[in-house]
């Protein structure tokens, strides 16, 4: 594996050198704002975790 020439990667940045999530057209499955997908997976995470303990609390208290 090389090591990327400075015009190699002005080409993949878009011209300007520098390389970001914003400026650089990549997606995820259609999504670009990926600041918050970290977040919205840590509350679904959460909400997930929240529905099983209520689960297994209301089956305690039936038995």
């Amino acid at each position: 594996m090389r090591n990327l020439t400075g015009e190699e990667i002005r080409l993949v940045a878009g011209g300007t050198g520098v390389c970001t999530a914003e400026s650089s057209g990549n997606e995820f499955s259609g999504i670009t704002n990926t600041s918050s997908l970290g977040k919205d997976l840590i509350n679904i995470y959460e909400a997930l975790v929240e529905v099983t303990s209520h689960i297994i609390e209301r089956v305690a208290n039936a038995i």
